[in-house]
């Protein structure tokens, strides 16, 4: 067996794990690359393999950073399935016709003001490429098994995180080769506790939070205190929010606090179509999250919905104080671009930072107080309030994470560290040493690692035996 790194090796983005097992090649996740140019331009340099050799695809989850590469993927060749859950491949069929209409809407405006270095500035994907994608999917539900050949299957695990997303362990013969995907936090309010494998020979285990801890304070007090202050002052609230999972989220909190009477009840925008297109979907896997139908009704009338782009410029005809929900979450594209460069100059209004961002993006720009971002060619002054909201993630920090790799009932051979900036992985790399006591390391980006037929383990009592309880089974 082998694993080369073709992702998310040291960094948060473009997560792509090629796993060489069983006489087949199996990609798991198919992401793009963000943030940074130098990161970026990685989505344009040529495969490291031919697609058509692919045998399959398993994706975690609907984030672009893991599924975005796919249409690239099959414009290449590749026509084999793609393997996820249901929530993960209805997700998909929103993240991914928006990448690729982002892509092609990039592109056109890069032509028509000159911006890129290539005449004509062609988009990485398109629509079609999207659609052609898409047809490959083939949902599959947690906790059953699916066979890709003699002696080789997989499994699908709840990973929390996001709606649909899942870890997946990948038995080989009696190797067990399992992926962590991104894991969520045991007691987000949205989403359900993510579940460990009972064992994995090899683990890949993620590690954006891997040198932090979650702040203990309540994000609904949180919330309330930026909110009170930014009315106060007469300004309104600009929130750049990851249409998955996120934007959820918040409209939940700003549900409880208005019914709470904790704050006023102020104009609330999701200037988000794909936000509330996921909105939606959460009647839909009822499952795989924790709110009720009538938690769902309220979070659908928490917000006005608004749809179109004239919707969208009519917020700007509005005055007093408001909150404006839009992506995206890194202040990296979407409608939020538009909001920032009306809003961040006043010093009235909040920039509210709501989740992760990644170095390189204009998100990590704000949150470092830059005096100023660049939009579309020109620099925007930031005079506006800038605050991070420093207990929403829907990440696990390394304690949570640890707590879930404990719920192992040994230690893999050997785990591997990634999708975390090389502080964070390093970090966790270190803590699993430290307190697990585990063989761990950091691989490096293109690193390719033999992963040996594991050894036959000991049972607990000292004797001998073939295989521990059922690795594609999950601990309760």
């Amino acid at each position: 067996m082998k694993l080369t790194f073709l992702g998310a090796a040291q960094t948060v983005t473009g997560s792509r794990y090629l796993l060489e097992a069983g006489g087949k090649r199996l990609l798991i996740d198919c992401g793009l690359f963000q943030g940074p140019r130098n990161l970026r331009r990685r989505n344009w340099d040529p495969l490291p393999f031919a697609a058509e050799t692919l045998d399959a695809v398993i994706l975690t989850h609907a984030h672009i950073d893991h599924c975005g590469y796919l249409p690239v993927l099959v414009r290449n060749g590749y026509r084999g399935p793609v393997y996820c859950t249901p929530g993960t491949a209805d997700l998909c069929e929103v993240m991914l016709r928006d990448s690729a209409r982002l892509q092609e809407e990039d592109a056109a405006f890069a032509n028509r003001h000159g911006f890129s270095k290539h005449h004509p500035a062609l988009p990485l994907y398109t629509s079609e490429d999207a659609e052609a994608a898409l047809r490959l999917i083939g949902p599959r539900e947690f906790d059953v098994p699916v066979s890709l050949g003699e002696d080789l299957s997989f499994r699908l695990l709840p990973a929390g995180h996001i709606l649909g997303a899942a870890s997946v362990v990948i038995c080989c013969g009696h190797t067990v080769v399992a992926f962590s995907g991104d894991l969520g936090r045991p007691d987000d309010p949205l989403m359900r506790a993510p579940a460990p494998p009972v064992h994995a020979d090899y683990l890949v285990v993620e590690s954006t939070y891997g040198d932090r801890l979650h702040a203990a304070r309540d994000p609904e007090d949180e919330l309330a205190e930026m909110f009170a202050r930014t009315f106060a002052r007469g300004g309104l609230v600009v929130m750049p929010c990851f249409a998955v999972g996120r934007a959820q989220e918040i409209l939940y909190y700003i549900a409880r606090l208005k019914e709470s009477g904790r704050m006023p009840n102020v104009p609330v925008f999701l200037d988000s179509p794909m936000a509330i297109s996921v909105t939606d979907l959460y009647r839909r896997h009822m499952r795989d999250h924790r709110l009720t139908l009538s938690q769902l009704h309220v979070l659908d009338h928490a917000a006005f919905m608004t749809r179109t782009v004239d919707d969208s410029k009519a917020i700007a005809s509005r005055s007093g104080p408001m909150i404006i929900i839009a992506g995206s979450g890194m202040a990296t594209g979407g409608r939020v671009l538009h909001h920032l460069g009306l809003y961040a100059s006043d010093p009235h209004n909040t920039i509210a930072l709501v989740g992760y961002q990644a170095p390189g993006t204009r998100g990590a720009t704000l949150e470092a107080h830059a005096p100023a971002i660049k939009l579309h060619g020109d620099y925007v002054r930031v005079r506006a309030e800038v605050s991070s909201i420093s207990s929403l993630s829907a990440h696990a920090d390394y304690r949570e994470t640890l707590r879930w790799l404990a719920g192992m009932t040994c230690p893999p051979v050997r785990t591997f560290v990634t999708h975390g900036e090389p502080a964070a992985a390093d970090a966790l790399r270190r803590r699993i040493v430290e307190t697990l006591h585990w063989d761990c390391c950091v691989p490096e980006f293109g690193e390719t690692v033999e992963l040996p037929e594991a050894p036959v383990r000991d049972s607990p009592s000292g004797t001998a035996q073939a295989r521990l309880p059922n690795p594609l089974e999950h601990n309760p």
